[in-house]
């Protein structure tokens, strides 16, 4: 289905494409190193082996109000091609998701409709609009039809390999991947009905080489585009290859966030749009029980980890440190200590990271020490019943960072589980981070007594 002819030698990159060094060892602080979106897309797509069910409610905003809103139960009632249906099923997709439920009609639609929609990695978003762009190639032209815009090449590949699945029963159709390092020869056009690439490449495969003429495109997709504008330049290639396609050409956005610069980049790129938006969940802390250790330095916090750890039998725990160095030193020293215990940090691959994560949701490790890089990320692990903030979560201006604390603890108290945090305490500074964390969430944060521990083994027992 698809052709990658890929002529250099690729140095490993990172998501965002920079050549990968080793390790200098800088001591980054979590905000500086502010795990990238792409990489954190990417991680939660390898670790994602079914789709979310998510309580979300999903709200829908037509261009025209008047018309009737669709929202389907079944694949079948989209009237899909029947080589398309059966590449659907073959997926393991029974019934549409959420999204896919209010997205697929409004997609299908004749005449085409416009789309930005926000939804979370593992919603199906991907396979949606894959779905759309395989239903409007006329697969007798050969030439570009449809054309998806991923912010990485690695995140390219993860849909390029969406749409062979989906496509796998529809042999006519064919994908090229327009990234660096793919080199076609000069003055060539491109016959293969469906290009997935990112937007340098892309624009050069437009303007410049002439690759492909936009003005033949039917579909275009703009896949995350929270991260695209994280990434300097994306913003600004993107407007322009949009501006080449026809009046009539359907655009389809896709963003996890909408933040005001996510809002006004969308608006210039999508006219007249229907919006699939997620009602915000209010996630609630009523489950988790949350204690305080006070401790005068890092060794007095690592003995009363050791302490705790001797008191309670813990499922599974979760411990985040702030930066990467305090990450490699804790892991070490538990390791020491006889605990078995995995370590998940930025400068680790994202293919390396998601096998760590594998591990632990195996229950091969107990203990998972992190920076924040795991705090977004989708780990839905049953198992855990403990989180331990041996760093406090700040801002890069030494203010508490609620929202991490939040995405932090959150990972225990999950699935009706009642569930343990406990926060360590080192300075005045620190027992300030906690009284704000306290007020903004206006819920009290006990000091952890040994009576507490009885409390706390029936948590975690």
């Amino acid at each position: 289905l698809s052709s990658l002819h890929l002529k250099e030698e690729k140095p490993k990159l990172d998501a965002n494409g920079a050549v990968i060094k080793a390790d200098d060892n800088a001591e980054k602080t979590e905000d500086e190193e502010k795990e990238d979106r792409a990489a954190q897309s990417l991680l939660n797509k390898l670790i994602r082996s079914n789709l979310v069910d998510t309580t979300n409610q999903v709200e829908v905003l037509q261009r025209d109000p008047t018309s009737p809103l669709y929202s389907v139960k079944s694949f079948e009632e989209l009237r899909l091609k029947p080589q398309l249906l059966q590449g659907v099923y073959a997926m393991g997709f029974n019934r549409p998701s959420k999204i896919q439920e209010n997205a697929l009609p409004m997609m299908l639609a004749e005449p085409p409709q416009n789309l930005i929609a926000q939804s979370q990695s593992g919603t199906g978003k991907t396979a949606a609009f894959v779905l759309a762009m395989l239903s409007h190639v006329e697969p007798g032209n050969k030439y570009p039809q449809c054309l998806c815009l991923s912010p990485t090449y690695e995140l390219a590949l993860q849909t390029g390999k969406v749409i062979e699945q989906m496509g796998k029963f529809y042999p006519e159709l064919k994908l090229a991947y327009a990234v660096r390092g793919n080199k076609l020869e000069r003055g060539q056009k491109i016959s293969e009905q469906i290009v997935i690439g990112t937007p340098g490449t892309v624009l050069d495969w437009c303007s410049k080489l002439k690759f492909i003429d936009p003005k033949k495109i039917k579909v275009f997709v703009l896949d995350e585009a929270d991260v695209m504008i994280a990434t300097q330049g994306h913003q600004d290639q993107s407007i322009r290859i949009q501006r080449m396609l026809p009046r009539d050409c359907q655009m389809l956005l896709f963003s996890a966030t909408f933040e005001d610069s996510v809002w006004k980049f969308a608006q210039k790129v999508v006219p007249d749009p229907n919006i699939i938006k997620l009602k915000r969940e209010e996630e609630t802390l009523d489950t988790i029980k949350q204690y305080y250790v006070l401790c005068n330095n890092r060794d007095e916090k690592f003995q009363a980890l050791c302490n705790i750890y001797g008191a309670i039998t813990i499922a599974q725990a979760m411990i985040f440190c702030h930066t990467r160095k305090t990450a490699n030193w804790l892991a070490a020293e538990l390791s020491k200590e006889g605990h078995q215990v995995a370590l998940l940090s930025g400068e680790m691959m994202v293919e390396q990271r998601a096998a760590v994560i594998e591990r632990f949701r195996e229950g091969k490790e107990k203990v998972l020490v992190t920076t924040n890089v795991c705090a977004r990320a989708g780990i839905d692990v049953e198992q855990v019943s403990v989180v331990i903030n041996f760093d406090l979560p700040v801002d890069k201006d030494g203010n508490p960072d609620n929202e991490t604390y939040l995405h932090r603890i959150g990972r225990t108290g999950r699935f009706g589980k009642r569930g343990l945090a406990i926060n360590m305490v080192d300075s005045k500074h620190s027992m300030n981070i906690l009284n704000r964390i306290q007020e903004h969430f206006n819920k009290k944060i006990n000091k952890l007594d040994t009576d507490d521990l009885d409390e706390i083994e029936k948590i975690t027992n």
